[in-house]
């Protein structure tokens, strides 16, 4: 017999009303009658007498009824008994690098559900650029990582993050660039350009758009997109960047176009190969691997 099945007869038997019974247990009329008569074929008993406007137990349905509430409640309590010991199974405290992307709402959804299910477990984020994080998670100030692509992952084990990261212009409202669909590779010579100071980034949009160095008007790098938003905004520059960098940080001064043909890179939640992992933060990339069904 199904607990759900012994579930929906014991509010049938409370209720003693198909209609109230069906409303508490969020299903249609139709579906717990079917349920009840499916119960009574299976037990090859009538639990119910459906005489009169109002139903009544039989004497089955009362020794039923006496059972379903002895096993509910015991299920009910170990349930909850689980819950609990699942919540104070772990207590410590996990450091995650963050690259700025959209990929970090993605960690904000997991970290959400983690201390809810561990409330003594505490987090801290840093941010900055794959680089940096890089060199924080090579010195074991990190437990993991998320990094944006390109980049070298030969020395950790990693899990590829759901969103699709796009790559264009960060440029002034007022520029001509803004008045576009998409930046095309030859709208990009004589551009004044600030580049992330990653070489491989630089290396990517050379690629992308098939052109030298030599070709670019770069005046200036940066790490973080926030310090780079006001000088897009006074034109000093367009700057290259994802979109979910920039998602709900500017205002109507600056406008993200995007590169055509589309330039799309991903982002990978990095831990080291050869260092041991803390309960802590193995659950979390556990937690990771059963959301992405890795």
């Amino acid at each position: 017999m199904e607990l759900r099945l012994l579930r929906y007869f014991y509010t049938i038997a409370e209720e003693l009303n198909i209609s109230r019974a069906a409303e508490i247990l969020h299903i249609t009329q139709p579906t717990l009658s079917r349920q009840l008569r499916e119960l009574e074929i299976e037990l090859d008993t009538q639990l119910v007498d459906r005489t009169g406007r109002t139903l009544a137990l039989t004497e089955a349905g009362h020794f039923l009824k006496s059972r379903a509430a002895e096993i509910l409640t015991l299920t009910d309590a170990t349930t909850e008994e689980f819950m609990d010991r699942k919540k104070n199974l772990f207590s410590g405290h996990v450091v995650i690098g963050c690259v700025e992307a959209d990929n970090s709402d993605t960690l904000a959804m997991l970290l959400e559900d983690f201390v809810n299910d561990y409330p003594r477990v505490t987090f801290e984020i840093f941010s900055a650029t794959s680089d940096l994080i890089i060199e924080r998670l090579d010195r074991g100030l990190l437990d993991m990582a998320i990094l944006l692509e390109p980049v070298n992952t030969a020395k950790y084990k990693t899990l590829a993050l759901p969103r699709t990261e796009t790559w264009g212009l960060l440029v002034g409202s007022d520029s001509y660039q803004a008045s576009q669909e998409v930046i095309t590779p030859e709208m990009l010579p004589g551009l004044p350009l600030m580049l992330s100071a990653r070489p491989e980034v630089c290396q990517m949009l050379l690629d992308w758009a098939a052109v030298p160095a030599e070709k670019l008007n770069v005046v200036g790098n940066f790490n973080l997109s926030f310090n780079v938003i006001p000088l897009v905004a006074h034109d000093v520059a367009a700057a290259l960047m994802i979109e979910g960098a920039v998602t709900g940080r500017t205002g109507d001064e600056t406008v993200f176009v995007p590169l055509a043909p589309k330039m799309a890179t991903e982002c990978v939640l990095a831990w080291r190969r050869e260092r041991p992992l803390s309960p802590v933060a193995a659950e979390l990339i556990q937690y990771f691997k059963d959301a992405f069904g890795h």
